[in-house]
């Protein structure tokens, strides 16, 4: 069958089809959290109006990390969640390497409650933008 010739028959079922897509991936990036630019992190978390925690693993996370970060890891984080219970009231940033597990990471945080953004582009895009990372251990 050649696809013009049904997208021309049937281009209100195609229409809706792509309405249901979009719907579905603005839901999506609803629930789990909404991309911000580093240049808005670093604004608000030196007005105190943001914490930032990095879901990777801790061994990437003492390899360089933005200061003032948390780390959780994506697959602690579900069980973890209570060290952030003193948050609840503030934004919460995620990051990952390069935005693979933030999304799911705010998904969990989200349905507890938790105002969630996403580090968009992760710490890849940090480290394009030449922003600073530290190394080691959070004390």
């Amino acid at each position: 069958m050649n696809i013009f010739i049904f997208v021309s028959q049937e281009w209100l079922l195609i229409t809706f089809l792509f309405a249901l897509i979009a719907a579905l991936v603005a839901v999506t990036r609803k629930n789990n959290g909404l991309p911000i630019l580093s240049s808005e992190l670093v604004t608000l978390m030196n007005q105190d109006k943001a914490v930032l925690v990095d879901v990777r693993s801790a061994n990437d996370f003492n390899q360089g990390h933005i200061h003032g970060s948390i780390n959780i890891p994506h697959n602690a984080l579900a069980s973890r969640t209570n060290e952030l219970e003193k948050h609840k009231s503030t934004m919460i940033v995620l990051t990952d390497q390069m935005g693979q597990h933030a999304g799911s990471a705010g998904g969990i945080l989200t349905k507890q409650g938790y105002n969630i953004r996403r580090l968009s582009g992760g710490i890849s895009q940090w480290r394009h933008s030449n922003l600073p990372l530290v190394s080691g251990s959070k004390k």
